[in-house]
């Protein structure tokens, strides 16, 4: 029996992100794609299974880093280690610094911005407690065909920045998570899943400050 969840879930056509313009990496031009990749009428639902296999589809999937500025100024990300028991089995083991997951049918009929906006917020509200007040922005996406994974999957990145590091697993399969600078997790870059890599580079140069 599959171990994907029997479920659907929100994807776009890869035409159409080819039609906007096809790229690998990160792109921070979120004014130019997300009007059109969150537009009802080039989204559909898909079953989970289906959208897995299907290379012709790509699945939107936010993907949220949640910062906090210790008092010297210093800003630290949130990371974690994706257990066995985590989804999607590609990504086991790996460790993290994106929250987020697939917006289902279930946050809103219409596959818009209104459902994806309800799909992050309970993606986040599954995954972590998040006890401090903070600000959202959306900053680009990521794209990576060169994995089988990410064939299939078109990350949008947000970051959360917190006034305080209170935040808290809810997730069994979330492990080892806390707070660390951006020296420390680099020094890792190996054990991160690719979008995780491509999030801490882009950091790195500046592009998500």
């Amino acid at each position: 029996m599959s171990s994907i969840p029997q479920e659907d879930v929100l994807v776009v056509p890869r035409h159409v992100l080819e039609q906007v313009g096809l790229f690998q990496g990160f792109c921070g031009d979120v004014e130019k794609y997300l009007p059109v990749l969150l537009n009802p009428n080039q989204t559909l639902w898909m079953p989970r299974y289906q959208a897995e296999e299907d290379a012709s589809f790509k699945q939107l999937i936010p993907y949220c880093l949640l910062s906090w500025s210790d008092a010297d100024g210093v800003v630290q990300y949130f990371s974690y280690t994706r257990g066995s028991g985590q989804g999607e089995a590609r990504l086991r083991s790996k460790r993290s610094v994106g929250i987020g997951g697939h917006i289902a049918s279930t946050d809103g009929q219409y596959g818009d911005n209104a459902s994806y906006e309800a799909g992050m917020l309970r993606e986040l509200n599954e995954e972590v407690a998040i006890s401090s007040k903070f600000t959202s922005r959306c900053v680009g996406l990521i794209n990576d065909d060169a994995t089988p994974v990410g064939s299939v999957h078109l990350g949008i990145v947000h970051v959360l920045e917190l006034q305080s590091p209170e935040v808290e697993s809810l997730e069994t399969n979330l492990i080892e998570c806390g707070f660390e600078t951006l020296g420390e997790l680099l020094a890792e870059r190996e054990h991160f899943e690719t979008w995780s890599q491509i999030a801490l580079d882009e950091v790195q140069a500046g592009s998500l400050g």
